[in-house]
């Protein structure tokens, strides 16, 4: 078996800790997450973690940064079975929103995620999912399906209405009952973007 490099070798233990570290966060909330132990559990040390990540709030940023891209890949999945365009912009942010029913998603990413990494939209993985929506918008403009409104407005603000509505569905005492509301209330801010005379929703 060839010999790591050095660079494989980082590479490596950086997956561990965000693997470790997404464990731990999930199991025990940010706070009550101990360095020393999911370190431990990786056979690494303190020192490994802050060269790949700096402190717990870097490792948290990685964690969170992975687990969001992952939501936005199966919402993408979704809108492209829903047939793209409205009908898929639709599905991806319901498909979103239902994510925030996974415990694992709940804790991380909606809960301790904003609260440690501050607002949302100036995650790297938001921002990607906002060029996103901003190429789909584009091309419902040109087709004529939506209102002549700013691109980047109604992509920053349905994207914001979607991560709402999963912010209350994962705060809710019962998301299971709170979540088709949340996204009927998400579909119903959302066709106010779509052009008088487009009445297929």
């Amino acid at each position: 078996m060839a010999k790591q490099t050095r660079v494989e070798k980082m590479e490596e233990n950086r997956a561990k800790l965000i693997a470790a570290g997404r464990k731990a966060f999930a199991a025990k909330g940010f706070a009550e997450a101990s360095m020393d132990e999911l370190t431990a559990e990786v056979g690494l040390t303190r020192g490994a973690l802050y060269h790949n990540f700096g402190d717990k709030r870097g490792l948290m940023a990685a964690v969170v940064d992975q687990i969001d891209t992952a939501m936005a890949i199966t919402a993408k999945a979704a809108g492209e079975r829903a047939g793209g365009g409205w009908a898929g912009l639709m599905a991806e942010g319901a498909a979103y929103i239902e994510m925030a029913l996974e415990p694992e998603v709940q804790r991380i990413v909606l809960l301790d995620g904003p609260a440690v990494l501050g607002d949302p939209a100036q995650w790297p993985s938001q921002n990607r999912c906002l060029q996103a929506t901003i190429t789909t918008l584009t091309k419902l403009a040109s087709a004529g399906r939506i209102k002549r409104v700013d691109i980047e407005g109604i992509a920053r603000l349905l994207n914001g209405v979607a991560l709402n509505a999963a912010l209350w569905v994962a705060a809710s005492e019962d998301a299971k009952a709170t979540l088709p509301k949340a996204i009927a209330a998400f579909e119903c801010l959302a066709s106010g973007v779509l052009a008088q005379t487009d009445d297929d929703g």
